[in-house]
Parts: C-alpha cells; structure tokens; sequence
C-alpha cells in the first residue's frame, strides 16, 4: 500500500470501516460506564484486532492523506473519552499508534499534550512511562536547532495550568515534566524557573516537597515507587559503578602475553579509559549544576522567601520537610542578598549541638548570612554558636564545627567579631585535637587579612595590610575614575618607544641583507684577497649606522620628556660612536698596496671595531630603557583625566589592557 497508494484503496476503505465499527462499540461501552473485566472489553481477541487496525491505519496514514483525513481526530477523540474503561494492552497500543501520527507531524503535539499528560494519571506504569517520555523528546525535538517560542509559550500555558490544579496527580506530573526540561536545558527560561518555584506553595504537601528537592539538590523527582519517570541515558551513566583501572592491568598491557594479546589488553584498557573519563564529565556536570539552579531566576525573590517563610512557621509537616523549607529560604537569601529579619531568631531555636541534623541547620545559617545583613539581627544566633559549640566542655568534634562556622559568618560579616572573643578563640590554636588546631589557625588567617588589629602581636604575623580594616555597614567604595586612562591620551607616544627598541633587530637584519647583495667590486676584492676581514668591517659598518639612527631617534625622545641630563648624555654618546665611525671606516678602506702586514692591520682594527660597536650597542640600549622607564613613572603616577566624554567601549578597555602589559615590559 505505501509502493502504491492508488491501488489498494479498496482495501483501505475496508479495514477502516472494520476500524470504525469496533471503536463505536468501545464508545457505547464506555458511554454505558461497562468495566473493561466485561462486555466486550473481555474477550482480548477483539482488543488485539481493534489495535492491529490502529497501528496499522497510523503507518499509512501519510499516503493517503484524503481518505484517512478524519482518522487522527477520530482516535485522539477515543483516547480521550475511553481511556479508562479500555484494557491495559489495547489503551498502550493506541498510545503508540496516536504517537506514531504525532511523530510524523500528522497531528500537532500542542492538540495531543493534554490528553499525554492525562494517560500519565491512570496508574499504568508502562504507560506513563510511554507518555512522558513521548512528550520531553517532542519537546526536545522542537527545540533541537533553536528555541521555537512560538510553539513553546502555548505548551507551557497548558503545563502551567495544570500545575495550579487541586489535582494532586495531574499536578505532581505537571511539575515533573517542567523539571526534566529544565534540568535538560530545553525550557531554561525564566517562566519555567518561576512556575517550578511557585509550586513550593500548592496545597498538596507531596507537590511541595517535590519542588523543593528539586530546588534543593537540582536532580530528577523520583515517584514513589522503585521507577523513575525522569530517567535517561545521562542518570543511568552515572549510576553505573565507577571503573577502576589498576597498576597490573596496564603492566599486563604492556610486558605480558603475545603480540595478539597485548593488543587486545590495550583495546580493552582504551574502553575503560574513555569510560572513566565520560563518567568523570558527567559527575563534573552534575556537581556544577547548581548554579543553574531555578532560583536564580526569581522574579520576586523577597516575596518568595517571606511567603515560604511565613508558611514554614505555619506548617506542621515533619522535621524533614521543615529542614528542606529553611534550607532554601537560605540559599534564596544568600544568592540574591536578600534581607529577612525574622529568619535569624527562628534559627537561633536550633543551633544545639545535639540537634538533628545540625550541620545542614549551620550550613543554611552561613549561607543565609552577607553583608547586606545588619550585624545586629546576626548577632544573637552568632553569640548562640560561639556558646553551645566552642566551650572547654564541648566535645572536639562539636568545637571543630562551630570554629568553621565562625570563620564562614565572619568571611561573610566581619564585624561580628570583637577583640576579646577573637583572642579567646586563637588560643585554641594550641590544642591537641587537630581539627581545633586546624580550624583555629584558619580563622587566624582569616583576620590576618581582614583586621589584623583584633589580634595579638604574635598572632598578626605579617600582615600584607597592617591598617586594613571591614567596612563598616552600609559602606560602599565609589570609583571616581577609570584606572589608567591615562595610558590613552599617550598612545602614540609608548608605541613609538616600543618601535623605538625594536629596530635595532631590524636594522641588523636588514644591514646583512644588504650585505649579501655588495657591488662587484667589493666582492672581486674580497674573492682576490682570500681574507673575509674587509666583509666583517662592511657588516660593522652598516650596523654602526643603524644603531646611530636609533641613538638620534632616542635623542630625539629624551629632548620631548626635556630631561637635560640624558639629552648630554646621548649626545657625548653620539659623539663618540661618529668618531669611532669615521676611525673605522678610514681604516677599513682597501688600498692598493696591501699585502700580509695590512691584513694584520685591518684585522686588528675590525676586531678594535667589534668592540666598540657592541659598547654603543649597550650604552644605546640602556638610554632607550631608562626613557622607558621615565615615561612609565610618568604615566603610572599620573593621576587619570577627565577629558574624554565619560563613555568607554571595550575597544578602549582592550587597548588600555595592552598598553600596561607594553610598559609592564620595561618597567
């Protein structure tokens, strides 16, 4: 039929009518409330023949497009109204074959999501499985070369609309499909973060306690049962046991066995190498994955933690659930700098070192501390710390704790700690208890950097700021200026010194250019003389006007920074490379007469000639670097102007970059 539509229509329009008059019989069942134990709905061979047509009718669908124009709405519409009452197998094979249409683009998911979302209600596992994983990969596909708004806000109103039901079940499956393409990155926008957020407020504890896990641990939510409806390939990589590869194994590799043999270990040994490293990526994604966490997308992040908060004091769910609460109001507060009062008190009526899971409870204390906190709401939980944990009658392992939660709040809030209690917890550094010791010593660091004053002489160390001191509360430092912006108003001139100390390699490179192309005449005297003396005297020379170019051009820039005793300086300089010019240059003319005693002489003077010539190199090199070096004083010191309009673009920013790394060069 699909090789040749045309041909076979009058079987088509055979199996459709055997298709139809099935489906108004499970219609009048359903519509009659019959169960699927009796009626026709019993007897499985008409089960098994009404899905055969279904699948069937769905495959070739595409090639007859006019007869079977009704189909697609048809089933849906059965699917919808008779889910219930069909028996398991038939209702999952009409799934598939309403799937099949959806995939083939015959039928439009934005028609078909709430009725998949509905399937996932009923209690069959296979099919929920089916129907999930259907409506993420649909998604998944949509998005899979950009992000097709246009199709995405009509399907998040539907999902959005199902999460604010009172129906425990179509809202728990609501929340669970927005957290998959969350956590997938499909739908990673703030109207998904916000929805995921808000449903920390529904009715139902159940859907409560979903959202805040995964808002809390940023992971899939996992149902009741044993299955996972979130489950993909990416989990179950990584819940697979870590691969170990041991010392022998590789030795074996290598020094044991046949050729054929080794080459198979070696094979062997590159699967579990690129294993290892895959599951090493995947745990490194999933360990970093909290900073894409929902809550950073928080439209309103005050009003969440203070209604969150006020229902925490409210509730009466278990321990559990009241730890999840308070442990994201933290992290909402810490990751926005949000103030809330009230939440420091209530933690206050926990901090005992027997509590029940105290460590997460201080954790939650520190993260919900910054420095936007006045340091008195802080103040009475911090001294509650200090009291309960850090005493001579406290167990080491209850000190340890408490002393890195102190480092932690005064990392965060400084000015919590007074003189007195800092000296008293330093002594500490004495224990015999390493963790005490340990954790004393960091938190004596910690104030070597911060405010070396509160400690004792001996404790301060030295200090890289002895004045350095916390800002005060609400303290706040203003840049009135862009550093070095100044380096701009002087671009030209850095460059022309930075030119400046590149030309000598130039000069040289180009004096031996020169060099090899000589007239004739220097080249037939040289061929005739049998002595290359005269060659290494022309190279000199040319050499020796390069480096006076670039002792001019020096002079030149110490007579523009008008310093007098370096323009003197350049200038004797000058003067003396001219006479050593002139010198070598009178001697290095051949005459006609020479013989063996003038090629000692010219040997004499060219070697007389290299010395010199590397002298005025040096003395030509430590002028350009002290010019240099003043320009850089200059340009360091100088305090940055205000003549520019205000208004800098990454250009600006770019070139001020590179100009500092070119005087940090000579400076």
């Amino acid at each position: 039929m699909k090789t040749d539509p045309e041909g076979y229509e009058t079987e088509l329009h055979l199996i459709h009518s055997q298709f139809n008059s099935a489906l108004e019989l499970f219609q009048q069942q359903a519509a009659l409330n019959f169960s699927s134990i009796t009626g026709v709905g019993a007897d499985p061979t008409v089960a098994k023949d009404l899905s055969d047509r279904a699948m069937f009718l769905s495959h070739v669908t595409p090639f007859y497009p006019k007869q079977l124009a009704e189909f697609p709405s048809d089933l849906a519409a059965f699917l919808k109204s008779s889910a219930r009452t069909l028996p398991s197998g038939l209702r999952f094979h009409v799934t598939q074959a309403l799937i099949l249409l959806v995939n083939r683009k015959i039928i439009d998911i934005k028609d078909t999501l709430s009725l998949f979302m509905e399937l996932q209600t009923l209690g069959d596992r296979n099919l929920r499985k089916l129907a999930f994983s259907h409506v993420v990969h649909s998604i998944r596909r949509m998005n899979k070369n950009h992000k097709n708004e246009a199709k995405n806000r009509p399907l998040q109103n539907i999902l959005f609309a199902l999460l604010q039901q009172e129906d425990e079940a179509r809202a728990k499956r609501s929340l669970i499909t927005l957290c998959e393409l969350h956590r997938r990155k499909v739908w990673f926008d703030d109207r998904t973060a916000n929805a995921i957020c808000m449903a920390c407020f529904h009715s139902s504890s159940r859907i409560m306690i979903a959202a805040l896990s995964f808002l809390l641990d940023y992971e899939k939510i996992e149902n009741d049962d044993d299955d996972s409806d979130a489950s993909s390939s990416e989990d179950e990589m990584t819940q697979k046991p870590q691969v170990v590869i041991s010392k022998e194994a590789v030795y074996k590799a290598h020094h044991k066995g046949t050729a054929a043999s080794k080459k198979k270990k070696k094979a062997k040994l590159q699967r579990a190498i690129r294993t290892m490293k895959r599951q090493q990526r995947l745990s490194s994604e999933t360990s970093t994955s909290s900073y894409y966490s929902p809550l950073n997308h928080l439209k309103d992040a005050q009003g969440f933690v203070e209604k969150l908060f006020s229902r925490l004091q409210t509730c009466n769910e278990r321990f559990e659930v009241k730890m999840m609460m308070l442990k994201v109001i933290a992290r909402t507060v810490g990751l926005h700098h949000l103030i809330l009062l009230n939440f420091y008190p209530f933690l206050q009526r926990y901090v005992q070192p027997h509590q029940k899971d105290i460590t997460n409870l201080l954790a939650a204390a520190v993260q919900a501390c910054h420095d936007m906190v006045p340091p008195d709401a802080v103040e009475p939980l911090f001294k509650q710390i200090v009291n309960q944990f850090v005493h001579d009658r406290s167990r080491p392992e209850a000190i340890a704790v408490g002393m890195n939660v102190i480092r932690e709040i005064c990392l965060r809030m400084p000015l919590l700690m007074t003189e007195d209690l800092l000296q008293d917890l330093a002594l500490y550094k004495k224990s015999h208890e390493k963790a005490v010791s340990a954790a004393a010593r960091s938190l004596i660091t910690l104030f070597r950097e911060v405010c070396p004053s509160l400690l004792v002489k001996k404790d301060r160390g030295r200090p890289v700021d002895p004045k350095a001191r916390p800002r005060a509360y609400g303290e706040v430092n203003v840049l009135s200026n862009v550093p070095d912006i100044e380096l701009l108003e002087h671009e030209d001139e850095i460059d022309g010194s930075r030119d400046d100390e590149n030309s000598d390699d130039a000069a040289s490179i180009s004096s031996d250019d020169g060099n090899e192309n000589s007239d004739g005449e220097e080249s037939q005297y040289t061929a005739e003389d049998g002595s290359e003396d005269e060659d290494i005297v022309d190279e000199e020379d040319d050499e020796n006007d390069s480096i006076d170019e670039d002792e001019s051009d020096i002079g030149d820039a110490d007579e523009e920074d008008n310093d007098d005793e370096d323009k003197v300086e350049t200038e004797e300089v000058e003067a003396e490379e001219d006479d050593d010019y002139e010198e070598v240059t009178d001697s290095s003319r051949p005459s006609d007469g020479a013989g063996d005693g003038g090629n000692e002489d010219k040997t004499s003077k060219a070697s007389k000639r290299k010395l010199s010539d590397f002298e005025g190199q040096l003395i030509a090199a430590d002028t350009s670097l002290r010019a240099l070096k003043r320009l850089a004083e200059a340009k360091m010191s100088h305090t940055s102007s205000d003549s520019t309009d205000g208004i800098l673009s990454d250009e600006h920013f770019r070139r001020i970059k590179e100009l500092k790394g070119v005087l940090h060069l000579f400076y």
